[in-house]
């Protein structure tokens, strides 16, 4: 895969309205520089944007129609400390796990546990597939320049467990697009992910919410909806 160079962005702090406000801004950051960043891309076959379910997906909407390419949802899911889900242990996406192995030493979380949520979340991933897509194949990432967006980053093992599984489908590039995250986790991902692009990185990070107005949950009609609405063919917004 070819390795244009790392590209952090990192203006003022600013908020936003909702996800969609922050997809607008972060449409126009990569609009500002990616005709420049596919030119050190050989052999592209196109750009492709991928939503992770499901918050990212109505930034990722704002992204592809602006710039008028294909839109497709990417499923992550957290695997959550066995009697506290909310903590995460780690993350699952497309057969890759990302586990963070502080967490799982500290709390004496032992194989067996690990893999039983393993295979609980595998279960829910693939409802969600199935809920979000239907019949429809995932795009075909061979070759493309894949934009992969979410509504924020917080330690970054999801989108790190998305990076990795998109690698696996051997697209040219692959760029990392998120309107807020913490510098640390910006770095992270930089080493694995071909560039990343983020309109802004708080000095006082605590979560993604933060620099939302707006941070309610986005709900399964909301995500479907959204893949339904074309992106392509369409004026620039």
């Amino acid at each position: 895969m070819t390795r244009p160079g790392a590209y952090l962005r990192q203006p003022a702090p600013r908020t936003f309205r909702d996800r969609h406000d922050a997809g607008r801004a972060l449409a126009e950051l990569l609009r500002g520089y990616l005709s420049d960043y596919l030119s050190g891309v050989a052999g592209a076959q196109g750009v492709v944007v991928l939503g992770l379910a499901r918050g990212g997906v109505p930034v990722a909407w704002e992204v592809a129609a602006a710039l008028r390419v294909p839109l497709d949802v990417f499923l992550v899911r957290k695997l959550g400390v066995p009697q506290q889900p909310e903590l995460a242990m780690g993350a699952l996406a497309g057969g890759q796990v990302v586990m963070n192995d502080e967490v799982v030493r500290s709390l004496g979380i032992d194989d067996d546990e690990v893999q039983s949520v393993i295979e609980r979340e595998t279960t829910e991933l693939r409802r969600r597939e199935r809920a979000y897509r239907g019949d429809r194949p995932a795009a075909d990432l061979r070759g493309r320049v894949v934009i992969l967006v979410d509504d924020g980053i917080a330690t970054g093992a999801s989108v790190l467990a998305a990076v990795r599984a998109v690698q696996a489908a051997e697209p040219a590039s692959i760029i990392v697009a998120v309107p807020v995250a913490p510098r640390s986790a910006s770095r992270k991902i930089a080493q694995e992910a071909d560039d990343i692009v983020c309109v802004t990185t708080p000095d006082a990070f605590d979560a993604v919410g933060q620099v939302y107005r707006d941070f309610d949950q986005t709900d399964d009609d909301e995500v479907r909806d959204l893949l339904a609405a074309p992106t392509t063919g369409r004026a620039a917004g």
